[in-house]
């Protein structure tokens, strides 16, 4: 063993890591979107979430990364935490595609990968191409990165110091530790093992059994980054990360007495199994090991999600969708993951919304009952969208200087818009109670065609912005007629009933005073079907932008 094997080691190791985490991060941008639809679409039972926790991790090559965003998709309400155990439990299987891969001896390609990586990347102009080029680099990078490891522990074979350290490792217990410790560094349960594989295909460690017991150790180490993630979330985020904790310490704890009663057996059959390939031996017995916790602890995995709640008691302080000054989906009690933000944002977004919608009613109402209480509350909420406003734009900021998926960072532009225009409608509730205010004041009276008239256009208004706030919150363009109609009709009931008032004036129906603030509320009025209108249609520029 030399300086040169030890610096190639760790350069190797770097790369290792590097194309690890640049390829998930990668897969993620390209194609992050898809992959969370998918998660939502097909977890509705716990059999779906496990075969789609496989895939999903499968392509992202991190179970780390498939564990987090389902802590952050649970934290944002999207599934629960019996539908969170099938996605994890499947997280767990999919991670040991790492191992497998690198077992075939892949790096030897590596070269090839980052030249068809390099080509894509540089000769390329589409986006989605260079999207497949950066994540066939990473890959390239990888296994180049195995490649001059592998290359390092051939040196290590002729130092005697190295061979007695690794020859000496007896202790079942202290093996777990061992890989319990250098995952919870690195992070990732696929790097440990993969270092593992390397190393017994070097022949620097021959005793097999003490091979599965540092694997699971890394099982264990895996848990360190959700709960991390989960650290800053609310409860049921925490749980999340427990159930993934759970699994791998029972899971662990049997595999452990058994490989302690028939160690030798279990070793001997994988063997067998790999037809005495080493490095097929470790990648074997992760998925094994894998499979073998998941047959048997998934049939009770509602009893893990019960376990979940004793060891996490009592329930999060719930925001209310009105209360003052504070976010329900967004803010330093949820996990921000970048694949989920966007999820998020929508929820809250939608939230103001519905603030504004009602505030918009409440001072419509003002201005017939003119109840003081009632106009005062209008001022109040306004400052709560404002503060939304600020605090949603400042988070959409944000979002477009990170490593969000490409289709959801097309969307951010749009949701400003959407933000704007929700502040703008909470405006215009604000100078309606001001005229509930005056009116009040000096006792100006409207006739009963203008209220009868008002009522009208906030009904059709009423209806386009549930309709635009439905198609926001769910992206669908199902209404987009109706809102389109609906649209045309308060425009043409913002001119008839402006004709009508001009002939009560003229009819001396009216005065002037009432007069002119009647007309200020219907041009109010038809700018808030314009900015429904416009939150409705940003759904429609979206899926154009995609």
């Amino acid at each position: 063993m030399t300086l040169a094997d030890i610096l190639t080691l760790c350069g190797g190791l770097g790369l290792f890591l590097f194309g690890m985490k640049h390829m998930s991060e990668s897969i993620e941008k390209a194609a992050g979107a898809k992959l969370r639809k998918i998660l939502e679409i097909f977890t509705t039972n716990k059999f779906a979430g496990l075969g789609v926790g496989m895939i999903f991790t499968a392509i992202v090559q991190s179970s780390s990364a498939c564990t987090v965003m389902v802590v952050s998709f649970v934290n944002s309400g999207l599934i629960n935490l019996y539908q969170a155990a099938g996605i994890i439990m499947g997280a767990n299987i999919g991670t040991t595609i790492t191992s497998q891969l690198i077992s075939f001896k892949l790096s030897d390609y590596a070269p090839i990968f980052l030249l068809i990586g390099a080509i894509l990347i540089m000769f390329f102009k589409k986006p989605w191409v260079n999207r497949i080029g950066q994540i066939v680099v990473a890959f390239g990078t990888l296994f180049l990165g195995i490649a001059l490891m592998s290359q390092a522990m051939g040196g290590f074979k002729e130092s005697e110091a190295v061979i007695n350290l690794f020859s000496s490792l007896s202790n079942p217990f202290l093996a777990v530790l061992l890989g319990f410790i250098i995952t919870s560094v690195v992070q990732s349960s696929s790097v440990t093992v993969s270092i593992v594989l390397l190393l017994a295909q070097q022949g620097l460690l021959s005793n097999f059994s003490i091979v599965i017991f540092i694997i699971l150790g890394c099982n264990m180490g895996a848990c360190v980054s959700a709960f991390l993630a989960s650290l800053s979330g609310m409860k049921d985020a925490k749980r999340a990360a427990m159930i993934h904790f759970l699994f791998n310490l029972v899971g662990t704890i049997i595999v452990f007495i058994i490989m302690i009663f028939l160690g030798n057996y279990i070793v001997d059959g994988i063997m067998a199994f790999s037809k005495g390939d080493y490095g097929r031996f470790v990648a074997n017995s992760h998925t094994i090991i894998k499979i073998v916790q998941v047959i048997l602890i998934f049939p009770f995995s509602n009893l893990l999600v019960k376990a979940t709640y004793l060891v996490i008691p009592g329930k999060d302080e719930k925001v209310g969708y009105n209360d003052e000054f504070k976010l329900q989906f967004i803010g330093n009690k949820v996990v921000f993951n970048p694949a989920t933000a966007v999820v998020e944002v929508t929820n809250e977004i939608e939230r103001m919304a519905n603030l504004a919608l009602d505030n918009l009613n409440r001072a419509m109402n003002s201005l017939v009952t003119l109840d003081s209480e009632e106009i005062e509350k209008v001022a109040e909420v306004e400052k709560n969208i404002n503060f939304l406003n600020k605090t949603i734009t400042d988070y959409l900021v944000k979002l477009t200087q990170s490593n969000i998926p490409i289709e959801d960072l097309q969307n951010i532009g749009a949701y400003f818009h959407v933000v704007n225009d929700i502040e703008r409608i909470g405006d215009h509730a604000t100078n309606i109670a001001e005229t509930a205010q005056m009116r009040k004041e000096n006792n100006i009276e409207f006739s009963k065609d203008a209220f009868n008239e008002m009522a009208q256009m906030m009904d059709a208004i009423n209806l386009n912005l549930q309709y635009a706030i439905e198609m926001f919150s769910s992206g669908k363009m199902e209404h987009i007629e109706q809102v389109k109609d609906t649209e045309d009709k308060i425009d043409n009931m913002e001119r008839d009933f402006q004709q009508a008032h001009v002939a009560r004036l003229t009819n001396n129906e009216c005065t002037a005073e009432a007069g002119m603030l009647y007309s200020d509320i219907l041009s109010g009025l038809e700018r808030v079907g314009d900015h429904a209108t416009n939150i409705a249609f940003s759904v429609l520029k979206n899926k154009e932008a995609v």
